[in-house]
């Protein structure tokens, strides 16, 4: 069955790449063994369109023409379809495969995969391999677990807004969020939305692990513009102290916190499973570290601290 719908797909595509004109389905169902063998014209009909659908789908470039009869007609251009000269040596190559190897939800991984083919009938070389020994226990992985990333990724794509609940880290509940969506970034395991809040009228930026419940899409068009470069990392960055030039001191519960241990300037034992640790201090850092719960104590500068207190007051008040 697989090597008869292949022989099809092959002679439909032959047929295509090959008229200097528009053909009909009349003329395909005439020219193609298996169409001449459909046993009605609906059942041609489906094959058909189940057929251009795959060939589009593996790239092929099918055009559709009506001639001076009001019939339709099809074709594959050769210049449409065919790929400039490929001129990446083999280490570019092997990047190019390496990072394919990132995406493992469904949808970014077909399209890896199909484009590393289609590349690779074009001339493309294979990794060298060199490369290949010394590389070849690396396995890229980007995580994905948020539901919110496949919407999310095609309304940034296709520039649609969107609508879902989020909450924030000092809030119970979750609150509606009306945004335009500019850009996805990971950083540290964790994937981040950039674009512009409609209630607020500025930009903002959701950690995805905090958006509630499923992501809507909206009609409309954006009514701010986008930035050439959003620094989304740069953002979050400053949220989480990366660009921090004061310094916090905390309690930490032994054996918690890894996190912020990795971030720590000093860490000393301070015993009854208790540890003291001095760590980078800069904006969002009161949010980071409601968090970790009853496991944090800040002991100094005491507006981080009550900044932390009236959090955790905030959480516990619902």
């Amino acid at each position: 069955m697989a090597i008869a719908k292949a022989e099809r797909l092959m002679n439909l595509a032959l047929c295509l790449l090959g008229t200097g004109r528009p053909l009909s389905k009349r003329e395909l169902r005439g020219s193609i063994e298996a169409y001449l063998e459909a046993g009605s014209d609906d059942s041609f009909n489906r094959m058909f369109e189940r057929d251009k659908d795959d060939l589009r789908e593996l790239g092929l470039v099918i055009e559709t023409v009506e001639n001076l009869d009001g019939e339709m007609g099809y074709l594959a251009r050769r210049d449409s379809n065919r790929l400039p000269a490929i001129t990446l040596d083999g280490e570019e190559a092997a990047a190019l495969g390496l990072a394919a190897k990132v995406w493992q939800q469904a949808r970014l991984a077909g399209a890896a995969s199909g484009a590393l083919q289609k590349l690779r009938a074009a001339g493309m070389p294979e990794a060298e391999d060199s490369y290949e020994v010394h590389h070849s226990a690396l396995e890229p992985r980007i995580p994905v677990h948020e539901a919110s990333f496949e919407p999310l990724m095609l309304a940034c794509r296709d520039r649609r807004p969107v609508v879902f609940d989020y909450r924030k880290a000092n809030a119970a509940r979750p609150e509606p969020r009306h945004i335009e969506p500019w850009t996805l970034e990971c950083w540290r395991g964790h994937w981040y939305l950039a674009g512009w809040d409609r209630d607020r009228g500025a930009e903002r930026v959701f950690r995805l692990s905090r958006i509630t419940g499923r992501v809507r899409s909206r009609t409309g068009t954006f009514t701010a513009p986008v930035p050439d470069v959003v620094t989304v990392r740069e953002t979050v960055e400053s949220w989480a102290g990366e660009t921090a030039t004061r310094t916090a001191l905390i309690r930490l519960r032994t054996g918690s916190g890894y996190p912020l241990r990795s971030k720590a300037q000093s860490i000393r034992e301070l015993g009854e499973g208790w540890d003291e640790l001095e760590i980078p201090y800069g904006h969002g850092l009161d949010a980071w570290l409601v968090e970790f719960g009853p496991d944090v104590v800040v002991l100094e500068p005491a507006d981080l601290r009550a900044d932390v207190v009236d959090r955790l007051r905030a959480v516990a008040k619902g």
